[in-house]
């Protein structure tokens, strides 16, 4: 059942913490996996789930960097996995398939924001290959594990409102521009979440989100003087930008999607702030790429919750990746 794109008031808003949403709610015998879990967002993430009792398996590109900053927090768990080679997240998914456990929620939370062009695998662009169909791939591979129940979770972002789907050039062959190729990709994790909300029919849910704007390590390849001019930090490299969340509320959002049960029954729908997001205003313009001091618009576009285009993305990101857990 397709869930409507509208606001459910759940009860938290823009401040909740992670550790808010999950106030008195118990994760034991539950199973989560979070990419890129050990930084940022992902690492508070982790934080919170373990904290209410969860296994949560944390794999990543550095795991000794994993293991370090996972130090101390009991349910945590670190295997090695690139999310822009095919052949690594096979290979962890392959020992977790052999584990024999269940996964009860996925969180793709690991990316790449705004990086210089660069080239992964047979030459794909490195954002939307690392951020969507490393995840992709990931999901399926890991398909056979996934519990009736379960919550698959796409870390997105306010920013697919700076590209839509190049369907003409999605790898950036022809000009390219740091800013739309991060659109591009943060919008296909949108679509994602649509088209696998459809074909896991009702036995598992798909969320998308944006967790609000924070600064965290994210942002290490944009450089210091456009985040001045962008009104992030000033000279001295301190926070001054009106309206970003810390590490602590920008988990919030990724948390109460993998677990609500203000969700039951829902899914597919493109989440902020720890609700069910509202559509972009009809009429609004669309913008490619990011202008200094040009936030972007509020709400989710219609062209990132298309039907059309998820599954037009879906078969898309199976003829790449070679593997489809849908397939007949």
């Amino acid at each position: 059942m397709i869930t409507p794109q509208r606001r459910i008031d759940s009860g938290f808003g823009f401040e909740s913490t992670a550790r808010d949403v999950l106030a008195g709610v118990d994760l034991s015998g539950r199973l989560a996996v979070v990419t890129g879990g050990y930084s940022g967002l992902g690492l508070e993430t982790t934080r919170a789930l373990a904290e209410a009792g969860a296994r949560v398996v944390v794999p990543a590109r550095r795991p000794a960097v994993a293991k370090e900053a996972l130090d101390g927090i009991a349910g945590a768990e670190v295997d090695e996995l690139d999310l822009g080679d095919l052949e690594s997240v096979r290979g962890f998914a392959d020992r977790f398939l052999a584990s024999g456990r269940g996964i009860d929620m996925i969180i793709g939370n690991a990316g790449v924001m705004a990086c210089p062009e660069t080239r992964v695998g047979p030459g794909w662009e490195a954002q939307f290959a690392t951020n969507h169909l490393g995840h992709y791939a990931l999901v399926n591979r890991l398909w056979p594990a996934v519990r009736p129940g379960a919550r698959v979770v796409a870390v997105s972002s306010q920013g697919h409102h700076f590209g839509r789907m190049r369907w003409d050039d999605p790898h950036f062959t022809r000009g390219y521009d740091r800013w739309e190729a991060y659109g591009q990709a943060k919008t296909a994790n949108v679509l994602f979440a649509v088209h696998l909300d459809a074909l896991a029919k009702d036995a598992v849910r798909a969320f998308s989100l944006h967790p609000g704007s924070i600064l965290t390590p994210l942002q290490r390849h944009i450089p210091k003087e456009d985040k001045i001019a962008y009104g992030w930090i000033d000279e001295d490299g301190n926070e001054i930008a009106q309206g970003f969340k810390t590490p602590e509320q920008g988990a919030a959002t990724a948390v109460w999607a993998a677990t609500s049960p203000r969700l039951a029954g829902m899914g597919g729908v493109y989440c902020m702030d720890c609700d069910v997001a509202e559509p972009t205003p009809a009429g609004t313009p669309e913008v490619r790429g990011r202008k200094a001091g040009a936030p972007a618009p509020a709400g989710v576009r219609p062209y990132a919750t298309d039907p059309d285009e998820a599954a037009r993305l879906w078969a898309y990101s199976a003829e790449l990746t070679g593997v489809d857990a849908f397939a007949g």
